[in-house]
């Protein structure tokens, strides 16, 4: 090989490990961390489901989970149907904020057409 033949493949080259840093690595680093997450499911947990339901998990089966939607209605999913596990701490800031929602500390809304 001379040098114009390096020449042609190095781009080549460039191309193939930029695609591979910006597409490849992060897909795969995002699906071990939802793995993860969903092995480290446990009963009492709230999670959100890819169709946008939340349940408390009432018991774990080898392949999905028992979740109560509803007082008494408790439905079988499939783990991989488990998009994210609410954070126990986040739900206490929350209802902090809500609280906080009413003391005026918020950006003044106007309803004049002009601004």
């Amino acid at each position: 090989m001379d040098g114009s033949a390096v020449a042609q493949i190095i781009p080549l080259i460039l191309i193939v490990a930029i695609f591979w840093l910006l597409i490849v690595r992060p897909a795969r680093k995002k699906q071990k961390a939802m793995t993860q997450l969903r092995s480290s499911i446990e009963v009492g947990d709230t999670v959100l489901l890819g169709s946008g339901m939340y349940g408390q998990v009432r018991s774990v089966i080898d392949d999905g989970v028992r979740l109560e939607i509803a007082p008494e209605v408790v439905v079988r999913v499939h783990r991989d149907a488990i998009v994210s596990v609410e954070d126990r701490v986040a739900a206490v800031s929350d209802t902090d904020a809500d609280s906080d929602a009413g003391t005026g500390s918020g950006p003044a809304v106007s309803n004049d057409p002009d601004r």
